[in-house]
């Protein structure tokens, strides 16, 4: 009995500070969806609200009158940020593949190489990034912002370290004696056994790239080429007042697919590696 109940308490608990930290966690979310919804004098007056106003039409047409195109602003992000991930969690996945199943004589050299390619930041190389590409004169096109997402060293760590206990080199070999191409293998076979590593990195890569503003301030400077971010960091007021309310409902717009994407990809990070085998 005594064990029963000290169960029953230790679940109690776990289950407090379960819901305790989601609701942390939904906070911001929730208070920036509210201050969409409030004028600016109530967001200076009363910073934090958990009721909605009665503002929202008015910081629309606030927000659509400072040149902010939403269609045109979610259509280039999903655009990018679509074709990116796919790029990103494809090729990764078919570089970790070639390093666990194929035995070639510089494969640890290669990954080291991997490996040391992740500790350089992005905004070391930036500036021969943008040379190279103003040289061929494709600063305003926005392949210069996915055809990058197909070197990933990090998915390709990640991917790799997924595949090693998961992938069993006789499957493999088996599809090869079978007749199937090594393509055929990978696409057929591997790919449905890593989907939920697949789906994991999908989300990680579509809100990276979501969120990218660096890379596409400095190579974008077509409006009509503009990402939702690029979009969100213009919206300033005059010199007089700033429109927090409009600038809350533009933020607002831009999380909006990032949650649409998590929970239709969230299911796959539970699913087993043998549930996901089967599926495909």
């Amino acid at each position: 009995m005594q064990k029963n109940k000290h169960y029953t308490g230790m679940k109690v608990v776990i289950y407090i500070v379960c819901i305790f930290l989601a609701i942390l966690s939904i906070f911001p979310f929730w208070i920036m969806i509210i201050n969409a919804t409030r004028s600016t004098y109530e967001i200076q007056q009363h910073a934090i609200s958990f009721l909605p106003s009665k503002f929202l039409v008015k910081n629309w047409n606030i927000l659509t009158g400072k040149s902010f195109n939403v269609l045109r602003g979610f259509t280039n992000s999903m655009i990018i940020s679509v074709c990116s991930t796919a790029l990103n969690v494809y090729f990764s996945s078919l570089t970790a593949y070639a390093l666990v199943i194929y035995d070639w004589k510089l494969r640890n050299a290669f990954f080291k190489f991997i490996m040391a390619i992740m500790m350089i930041p992005a905004q070391v190389t930036m500036i021969g990034f943008y040379q190279m590409v103003y040289k061929i004169h494709m600063t305003n096109n926005m392949l210069m912002l996915i055809l990058p997402s197909i070197a990933a060293p990090a998915v390709v760590f990640f991917m790799r370290q997924y595949l090693q206990p998961t992938l069993s080199p006789e499957i493999v070999q088996s599809a090869r004696i079978d007749g199937a191409g090594e393509f055929r293998t990978f696409n057929t076979i591997v790919l449905p056994i890593m989907k939920p590593a697949i789906a994991t990195q999908a989300i990680f890569g579509f809100v990276n790239s979501w969120n990218n503003l660096f890379t596409p301030m400095v190579l974008l400077t077509d409006q009509k080429k503009y990402t939702m971010p690029i979009m969100v960091s213009l919206l300033k007021g005059d010199i007089y007042k700033t429109e927090f309310g409009s600038i809350y409902l533009g933020l607002t717009l831009t999380v909006l697919p990032l949650f649409i994407v998590y929970f239709a990809l969230s299911k796959y990070i539970i699913a087993g590696v043998a549930l996901g085998s089967v599926k495909g």
